[in-house]
């Protein structure tokens, strides 16, 4: 089994090789002899002993005392919880607030030590009025979609100019079940105005208005001061669109204009930095038009998403699924043909004719 080093021994074992030594040792051979054969220190073995014969347990204990000398003092529990409680400095850290004690004279004590105390009591949570994230906040309710423009994601992201610490901003409007790029926008500021004129964009592109306020989309987007400006929530109510908030720090809850700023970024020709704006709307009119109509996007079953967006979704699908099956067709009969050894007769026929429209 290897030495017996730098392991916790349970009682019962220690009480059997202390029995196989002793005896061991009654047939002649000595304690350290023992010791040697079961590789295991000797100077262990008789602290076990002495432990042993004074009557003491042989289970492993914690080491140093418990209850040391210097342990705080009830007293000083009390002026701690008092102090972190009092309303002059319930929005302290455990920290600060051991420092302003030590400093006003009111009690001494480590950061560990009024962490502890703190923690028994309940206390180690934020005190004061504005609490941190507690984690519990619920998620913004998704309705299931069943066709394009039932509900709009939208965000800003920054673009990297060739000055330092300068930037441009590509607004983007996403419908969620197309993912088709209804309108962008390119800007120097991240204002209310530029997410104004973004949104109306889409609303005339889709001719959204001609529609019933009930068949109109939802928009949801993050918690910036842009989506929560009132000229924002203004047109959202004014055209009947709810708007929906994602959750803080919780990307999650809108992952589709995400998805869309990455894979915006990771395209094999953006350029990464721009010159100026009209550069800008140069490349990205060059690609959203590319992304729409072009691009297969594995998210919609590898169709683009102006397809999708056009309904031509499932009737694409539905006929990649009827020529594969027709290629293994051929293909398995082609494999007979070669196994049995029959000449093909139509030469015109190929393996590769379904895929030739």
């Amino acid at each position: 089994m290897g030495p017996i080093t730098k392991l916790w021994i349970k009682a019962e074992t220690k009480l059997s090789i202390l029995s196989v030594i002793e005896t061991s040792q009654q047939q002649g051979v000595s304690a350290r002899r023992s010791c040697s054969i079961l590789m295991i220190e000797h100077r262990r073995v008789v602290r076990w002993q002495q432990r042993a014969h004074q009557g003491q347990g042989l289970e492993d204990r914690v080491p140093g005392p418990k209850e040391p000398l210097h342990r705080i003092l009830p007293e000083e529990v009390a002026r701690i919880v008092a102090m972190a409680k009092s309303q002059e400095y319930v929005d302290l850290s455990h920290r600060i607030l051991a420092v302003t004690a030590c400093d006003k004279g009111l009690f001494q004590a480590s950061f560990s030590t009024v962490y502890r105390v703190l923690k028994d009591e309940g206390l180690m949570t934020a005190r004061g009025p504005g609490g941190a994230h507690n984690g519990r906040s619920k998620a913004p309710v998704r309705k299931d979609l069943t066709g394009p423009n039932q509900r709009w994601c939208w965000d800003i992201s920054y673009l990297m100019t060739h000055q330092k610490g300068v930037y441009l901003y590509l607004y983007l409007l996403l419908d969620e079940w197309s993912r088709k790029a209804i309108q962008w926008r390119v800007a120097w500021q991240q204002t209310a105005e530029e997410s104004r004129l973004l949104l109306e964009g889409g609303l005339v592109e889709e001719n959204i208005l001609d529609l019933p306020e009930d068949q109109r989309p939802e928009l949801i987007n993050d918690r910036g001061r842009q989506m929560k400006a009132k000229p924002i929530r203004r047109l959202c109510e004014d055209h009947g669109m709810p708007q929906l908030f994602a959750r803080p720090r919780t990307p999650n809850d809108n992952p589709f204009i995400e998805s869309a700023f990455s894979t915006v970024k990771r395209a094999p020709e953006y350029p990464g930095r721009f010159l100026d704006n009209d550069e800008a709307n140069a490349y990205f009119a060059r690609y959203f038009n590319w992304y729409d109509t072009e691009h297969y996007h594995s998210g919609i079953d590898y169709v683009t998403p102006q397809q999708a967006h056009g309904g031509l979704r499932e009737k694409i699908s539905e006929e990649r699924r009827t020529k594969m099956s027709s290629q293994r067709r051929r293909r398995r009969e082609e494999n007979q043909r070669q196994k049995s050894g029959v000449q093909k007769t139509n030469n015109n026929e190929t393996l590769t004719s379904c895929f030739v429209a």
